[in-house]
C-alpha cells in the first residue's frame, strides 16, 4: 500500500512538482477558506474565482500561456472586482451578495469570450480547469510566494482577522484597523485564488479553499483548530486526488476536488458535529 501511494511521486518529476504545488496550496488556501466560511462568504469565494478570468485572459491574449502576465492580470482584475462590488454595496441599496454575483457573471462571460477569441478549446479548458500535472518552476515559485505571504499575514494579523471575522462591529468600535484588515483579507482571498488558478483553473481553484474548510466545521468550533483540520484535509485530498488521477487516468484537478468532497461528506456524516452525532444526542434527550 505504501509503494502504491508513493511510487508515482518517486518515479516522475511532474508528479513531484504537482504534489509540492498542491501541498503548498493546501496549507495556504485552507485557512483562508475557514475565514471565508465563518464570514458567511463561501459563495463569494466562488464568485471571486471566476472574477479573475478576464485578467488571466488578457494576459493570455498578449503573451500566451505565460505564468507571470496571466497572474498579474488575474490579480489586478480580482482586486478590482472585489473593490467594485464592495463600493456598489456600500454606496447603493444593493446588497454585497447581489453586486458580487453581477460582477462575477460579467467577468466570467468576458473572460470566456476573450480566451475563445484567440485561443483554442484546449486553451480554454486549460484556463478554466488548470493542470496541476503541468506545473513548471515559475508556477511553483509563484505558489511559494503566495503561501509565504499568506502565512506571514495570518501570523501577524491573526487576532485582528479573528475579531473582524467574528464581530466586525466590535473591532471597528475599538480600533481603526477594521477596514484595512477586511481589505487585507480580500487580498489574501484573491492571491490564493490566483495561486490555485495555476493548478486547478478558475472553476475549481475555490474547491481546495472551501471544501476542507466546510468539512472542518463538523469537527470543531475553534478557529485555530478548524484551520489546522482544514489544512490536513486539504493535504490528504491533494495526495489522494493525485494518486487517484494517476491510477485511474482521471483529470488531476477534478480528482483532488472530488477527494475533498468525499472527506466533506464523511465529515458531515460522522464528524463530532455531524448528522449521526446530532441524531444520537437528540435520541438521548428523548429517552431521558
Amino acid at each position: 500500500m505504501f509503494d502504491y501511494v508513493l511510487e508515482p511521486f518517486i518515479r516522475y518529476g511532474f508528479m513531484q512538482r504537482a504534489l509540492l504545488g498542491s501541498l503548498l496550496l493546501s496549507a495556504s488556501c485552507a485557512p483562508v477558506g475557514v475565514f471565508l466560511m465563518l464570514r458567511r462568504m463561501s459563495l463569494t469565494g466562488d464568485a471571486m474565482s471566476h472574477a479573475i478570468l478576464p485578467g488571466a485572459a488578457v494576459g493570455f491574449l498578449l503573451f500566451g500561456l505565460e505564468i507571470v502576465p496571466m497572474t498579474i492580470g488575474g490579480l489586478v482584475v480580482g482586486l478590482l472586482v472585489a473593490l467594485g462590488s464592495g463600493a456598489v454595496s456600500r454606496f447603493t441599496v444593493q446588497k454585497e451578495d447581489a453586486s458580487m454575483a453581477a460582477f462575477y457573471l460579467i467577468s466570467l462571460a468576458v473572460g470566456v469570450l476573450l480566451v475563445s477569441w484567440r485561443g483554442s478549446s484546449i486553451d480554454l479548458m486549460h484556463v478554466l480547469f488548470g493542470s496541476v500535472l503541468a506545473l513548471n518552476d515559475a508556477a511553483l515559485g509563484l505558489i511559494v510566494v503566495i503561501a509565504a505571504a499568506t502565512f506571514l499575514a495570518l501570523v501577524i494579523f491573526w487576532r485582528a482577522l479573528v475579531a473582524e471575522c467574528l464581530d466586525p462591529l466590535f473591532l471597528r468600535s475599538v480600533s481603526r484597523i477594521g477596514a484595512p484588515v477586511h481589505f487585507l483579507f480580500l487580498t489574501l482571498v484573491v492571491l490564493n485564488l490566483v495561486g490555485g488558478f495555476q493548478a486547478l483553473g478558475t472553476l475549481l481553484s475555490v474547491g481546495l479553499m472551501m471544501l476542507p474548510a466546510a468539512a472542518s466545521r463538523f469537527w470543531s468550533n475553534r478557529v485555530g483548530v478548524m484551520c489546522l483540520i482544514a489544512t490536513v484535509i486539504a493535504i490528504l485530498s491533494s495526495l489522494g486526488g493525485l494518486v487517484l488521477s494517476y491510477r485511474a487516468s482521471m483529470p488531476s484537478g477534478p480528482a483532488i476536488i472530488l477527494t475533498a468532497g468525499v472527506v466533506y461528506a464523511l465529515s458531515a456524516l460522522v464528524g463530532r458535529r455531524g448528522m449521526l452525532s446530532s441524531l444520537l444526542v437528540s435520541r438521548r434527550h428523548k429517552t431521558a
